[in-house]
């Protein structure tokens, strides 16, 4: 009888496995039929939301359907996070993110609403967004050691804003390694905290080349240095923090996930697209324009990125001294 049993439930486990692969093929084919929402975790004028909507325009086009961009911005990317890990993984709600959401927020946020990693299906990476310091043009400095130079002569009189997790890491690295007191203002997202930079209200920001370069060439911020250990090739006339400040290297990665389980020819599909897109030299091209370094890869690609990004961001932020809020 109970051999029986076993069999009876190993015949209903291998129908319902089928079932479940006949009907993720099924969906897949037809799929999609309706508008696909991108939820992105930052405000519209974030690197993320400028590249996001480059990119989406032309998926919608080889999708068929529409892309709506829903911009949640708040608790670090925890609004927008929590709202696709509670969402369908029918494929028609996307979160388009960051380190800050999947790298960083674990060891930022003593709460946290979400996993970064058992929350959500890896669909595809879209490539990397390039920090650069920048500075207020009153600030009587041209280079990162000329900086340093004025915050150790006056102690606590400059500041940093932040409206990300690279943000908030970058200051606070830049400080222990100069060994500077900065104050740190934190902001919801990084337009209105750059804003405030711009305004003179805050003296320096670390942010994304996206959204900092326009008012770069406008001469409202003086940018003195990128993130990264190499200099980048879309600022190739940036020196690199590492020069003054060693052991400086910190970028931004982004990427498409989905909420958990999605079907696997349903992310099968919208990778293939996606990589199309990113890996167009003309979509390249204007993204390199927007400060982004495009690439792509798998999703098994992605997901291992995520857990390796997940350990360096514990070490850069346990490094840097930051305390979970």
């Amino acid at each position: 009888m109970i051999e029986r049993l076993r069999h009876y439930c190993c015949v209903v486990a291998a129908a319902a496995a089928a079932l479940a692969a006949i009907s993720g093929a099924a969906l897949a084919q037809t799929y999609p039929t309706r508008n696909i929402t991108l939820v992105l975790p930052f405000a519209a004028g974030s690197g993320t939301d400028t590249t996001t909507r480059l990119i989406s325009k032309e998926l919608g086009v080889a999708l068929g359907v529409g892309m709506v961009i829903d911009n949640r911005a708040g608790a670090n990317g925890s609004i927008a996070a929590s709202y696709v890990a509670r969402s369908a993984p029918d494929g028609y709600t996307l979160f388009v993110t960051t380190n800050t959401t999947h790298s960083a927020n674990p060891y930022l946020l003593k709460n946290m609403s979400y996993d970064p990693l058992k929350d959500f299906t890896p669909i595809a990476r879209t490539g990397d967004l390039p920090f650069m310091l920048v500075i207020h043009p009153d600030i009587p400095a041209n280079s990162v050691a000329e900086l340093i130079a004025l915050a150790k002569k006056e102690p606590g009189k400059y500041s940093y804003a932040s409206g990300s997790s690279s943000a908030i890491v970058s200051g606070a690295t830049f400080a222990r390694l100069a060994g500077i007191d900065l104050l740190h203002v934190p902001y919801k997202s990084s337009p209105p905290a750059l804003t405030d930079v711009i305004a003179g209200r805050v003296s320096m920001m670390f942010i994304d080349v996206p959204t900092g370069l326009p008012h770069v060439n406008a001469k409202a911020l003086k940018a003195l240095a990128v993130t990264t250990k190499r200099k980048s090739a879309l600022l190739p006339e940036l020196p690199t923090m590492d020069e003054t400040v060693k052991g400086f290297d910190i970028t931004s990665w982004q990427g498409y996930l989905g909420p958990a389980n999605m079907p696997k020819d349903v992310v099968t599909k919208l990778n293939a697209e996606i990589r199309k897109v990113v890996e167009r030299p003309d979509i390249k091209s204007q993204l390199a324009e927007r400060g982004m370094e495009a690439f792509s890869g798998t999703p098994e690609e992605f997901e291992a990125f995520l857990k390796e990004q997940l350990v360096l961001w514990e070490k850069l932020i346990t490094a840097a001294g930051i305390e979970k809020q």
